[in-house]
């Protein structure tokens, strides 16, 4: 193969191009795959299992799944963005069936076949399906894995997947549903010990005084007072006895530098005010339309928390000038990176490995227990230690999606079709990760904290708060205004969606609008300046599957409602449908849902997101 024939390696692959990154044989019989996505409630391992399984030709149940681990697995950035299988999964393919590759030629070398007479079942090498007596695991020694991916292998066809395109039954969801040690929550080290931060209650907050002794006496057992700055925390042996020193601390500290939240910043539009950093994507700004000709319509949301089913955790353990953290964040390689600048460490000194926990779709408290956990670790080597929040501090101190207002803006053409759009958008900031160290807690606390990172967001798509701001629909001009205020009184980062979620409803509550002021069928409208045909097959679908009919009699209380998007408009389409009855209270009947997400891997995972997505919705 020339170098200019040489075909180009998707991010993944070429951030971590060494095979041996991704597959092993260490194990007789045993195949240890490697994936650095995370599984946080999407079954997403169980998919990477079945790519895997697919491209290599082997049993999913020979597979050991090594999973966000600093020190074993590859360096894929966040699990976030529904971009697992996207990128992660196309990576571990092209992978996997190179390594399938050069276990053909080494097995053609040594038996001297032909190499397209060769194929393998489960992990034997065949001969035109004939055993030959060879397998993946006595050939290893003799295939390097420790080369360059080239992306040269040939994938299967989809009309060759035996293992890709099936249900196959999760495999992390036993031990949840039964009760088991599933979680980090449940991880037990020996001489472990027990932490909780007294918060500061502002950012900025400065430490005045502190009565240890009377948080002493209220624990009515032995705790130790860990302070750095304006980092304190409570540390025991008996996770019951540090609990009850944490529930009175917060009355015996003494801060300065605590401003009173302003009761009016809760309010969505309190954003309008505030200074902003403003941009405009797409077209040119238009002049205003006619009255007559004009559309507007204004949409708020209030924050949002993530209110996952269990409080943060993290633990970790300092020895001999090596950290060790485990955390349920969807990140390891960039807490790492965070815990190194936050410390002072290499990042070599620091491993960081995930752990279940929670379901989360963003960034919610995670990072930071893990890093409760770090900074007092280091501050006494040689004992583990494990920081659990309260339900109170998750609610009060984790990330929540920023509170949105949006403006819908149309100019219409004669057949009341919108010949130009604009979405203004007013946000906080979605994108507030602990890559560089600055949003974590810990990190503010302690002396000579760094400095926050700069309020950026990329443009879209994908997008951040202007995430789905632009119309799907074949509109002649179409734009973006956004606002981004940079500070906001709470603290702000990604929830599943970003700013999609408020967008894609004002878009789709303007075009039902649009619709009845031109008389026309909310369906039949969005199909009229729709022109991508998979979008257009998704709407007909999905109103195909609902026995959609232009109104329904009038006087039953009962209407049906349509709403569509690609999410950032260039991923899975979805549209649905759903039947609501309005009598005293809003009822939601049925719902159905048509989605085109492309090659799917698992489709009971992708109906669980579906169906998940769905449920959270309502």
């Amino acid at each position: 193969m020339t170098a200019s024939a040489t075909p180009q390696l998707p991010g993944m692959l070429r951030d971590n191009p060494r095979l041996d990154q991704w597959v092993r044989f260490d194990t007789p019989g045993r195949v240890m795959v490697a994936t650095g996505r995370v599984e946080i409630g999407q079954g997403v391992l169980t998919a990477m299992r079945q790519i895997a399984a697919e491209e290599l030709d082997i049993s999913p149940d020979r597979i050991l799944l090594e999973t966000g681990d600093t020190e074993l697995t590859p360096n894929e950035g966040y699990t976030a963005g529904s971009q697992s299988i996207q990128f992660g999964g196309v990576a571990l393919r092209l992978a996997c069936a190179e390594v399938r590759a050069l276990f053909l030629d080494a097995a053609a070398s040594k038996l001297g076949h032909a190499r397209g007479a060769l194929s393998v079942e489960d992990g034997a090498i065949l001969h035109r399906g004939a055993v030959t007596g060879e397998d993946y695991w006595s050939l290893a020694a003799a295939v390097d894995l420790a080369r360059e991916a080239t992306g040269g292998a040939p994938i299967k066809k989809a009309s060759e997947h035996r293992v890709v395109g099936r249900n196959l039954p999760r495999t992390d969801l036993a031990e949840k549903i039964f009760g088991g040690p599933a979680f980090l929550h449940d991880m037990s080290l020996d001489g472990m010990r027990h932490a909780r931060v007294i918060r500061q209650p502002r950012r900025g907050a400065a430490v005045r005084a502190i009565d240890e002794a009377a948080i002493r006496r209220a624990a009515k057992g032995p705790v130790e007072i860990v302070r750095d700055g304006n980092f304190v925390a409570i540390l025991g042996e008996d996770e019951t006895i540090v609990d009850a020193a944490a529930a009175v601390a917060p009355s015996h500290v003494s801060w300065d530098n605590v401003d009173a939240l302003n009761p009016f910043a809760e309010e969505a539009r309190w954003l309008l005010q505030q200074p902003s950093i403003d941009k405009i994507h797409g077209a040119p700004p238009a002049d205003p339309a006619p009255p007559a000709r004009a559309y507007e319509a204004t949409y708020t949301r209030m924050h949002i928390a993530h209110a996952s089913i269990g409080p943060s955790c993290g633990v970790a353990l300092y020895e001999d000038g090596k950290l060790q953290v485990w955390t349920h964040c969807q990140g390891v390689y960039p807490l790492r990176a965070a815990l190194a600048r936050t410390l002072k460490l290499d990042p070599a000194q620091i491993s960081v490995k995930h752990v279940q926990g929670p379901g989360c779709y963003g960034h919610n408290g995670a990072d930071d227990a893990a890093a409760d956990a770090a900074v007092i670790a280091v501050r006494r080597p040689g004992v583990p230690v494990r920081v659990r929040w309260r339900r109170e501090e998750e609610f009060g101190f984790e990330p929540v999606s920023p509170a949105m207002v949006v403006t819908a803006r149309a100019a219409l053409d004669d057949d009341g079709k919108p010949r130009d759009w604009t979405t203004e958008i007013w946000s906080g900031r979605h994108t507030s990760r602990p890559g560089g160290g600055g949003n974590l807690l810990a990190a503010e606390a302690l002396p000579d904290p760094p400095p926050p990172p700069p309020a950026v967001e990329g443009p879209p798509p994908p997008g951040a708060g202007t995430r789905n701001g632009e119309p799907l629909y074949a509109f002649p001009a179409r734009r973006i205004v956004h606002h981004l205020i940079a500070e906001t009184p709470v603290r702000t980062s990604s929830l599943r969606g970003l700013g999609a979620t408020l967008n894609v409803y004002a878009i789709e509550s303007a075009m039902d609008e649009l619709a009845a002021r031109a008389g026309q069928d909310p369906v039949a409208y969005r199909l009229s300046v729709l022109a991508d045909p998979r979008a257009r097959k998704t709407v007909e679908r999905v109103a195909q599957m609902a026995g959609w009919q232009a109104g329904l009699p009038g006087g039953t209380g009962k209407g049906c409602g349509i709403g569509f998007a690609q999410y950032k408009n260039m991923a899975a389409y979805a549209a649905v449908i759903a039947e609501v009855e309005v009598d005293e209270t809003v009822r939601l009947l049925r719902v159905w849902c048509a989605a085109d997400a492309g090659l799917v891997i698992n489709p009971d995972g992708a109906i669980n997101q579906l169906e998940g997505g769905i449920v959270q919705a309502t």
